[in-house]
């Protein structure tokens, strides 16, 4: 039986396996300029310095996850794929703080989420789009669901469609936007990606620093 939340050619389990099996890196995370660009892009437009708890969702090799490390206490980085798990565990091996477990989502999330661990920041880059409409919604509410009070959401997505791919960035960061229910605190775009940040807390950075006062109510 087929039907819109039927797994696609390219979101299948063998695909990333096959994916993985040929090359450490087969988006080109550490070479191509796109990628680094988009990491730092992603850094910047985090509200906070420092998080206590954070959540990757798809770490792949690690690369963003090694850029995270530094800035929490805690780090748990999920991949569906275990030859993903372990070249992302290799990559973070330098900070004891950073757990990398292998989950297929969202059926497997209760595996390695416990229901009452919370996280202050939940990142999702590079990867709704291979959810259907109706698992990428039960992701959103797992992701809802694990925020810390004043938690933040981050997503970042290609903005082009995608073969095979039921959804593009921009349907994927529309849906999320419905689902989690949160503030809006920041969005940028252009031809290429979306990265937009809610956050439970709606303050900007620098009313948070106290270089201007919060509106009225």
């Amino acid at each position: 039986m087929s039907g819109p939340d039927t797994p696609v050619r390219d979101g299948t389990r063998e695909h990333f396996e096959a994916l993985f099996a040929g090359d450490n890196d087969p988006w080109g995370y550490r070479h191509r300029w796109y990628e680094q660009r988009k990491r730092a892009l992603t850094l910047a437009a985090l509200p906070a310095p420092r998080y206590r708890a954070v959540l990757e969702l798809g770490c792949a090799n690690g690369e963003l996850a090694a850029d995270l490390a530094p800035r929490c206490d805690r780090l748990l980085a999920l991949d569906g794929i275990a030859r993903a798990v372990t070249l992302a565990s290799t990559r973070l091996a330098a900070y004891p703080h950073a757990i990398v477990r292998q989950a297929w989502l969202p059926d497997e999330w209760s595996d390695v989420v416990p229901g009452d661990d919370r996280f202050d920041l939940v990142i999702l880059s590079e990867t709704g789009f291979y959810f259907g409409a109706t698992a990428l919604d039960t992701l959103a509410d797992h992701m809802a669901g694990a925020l810390a009070p004043g938690g933040t959401v981050l997503a970042c997505h290609w903005r082009a469609d995608l073969a095979d791919c039921p959804l593009n960035g921009d349907a994927v960061h529309d849906r999320l936007a419905t689902r989690l229910g949160l503030p809006l605190l920041l969005r940028m775009s252009d031809a290429d990606l979306r990265l937009d940040v809610w956050c439970a807390d709606p303050r900007s950075v620098a009313t948070r620093e106290g270089l201007r006062v919060a509106a009225g109510p």
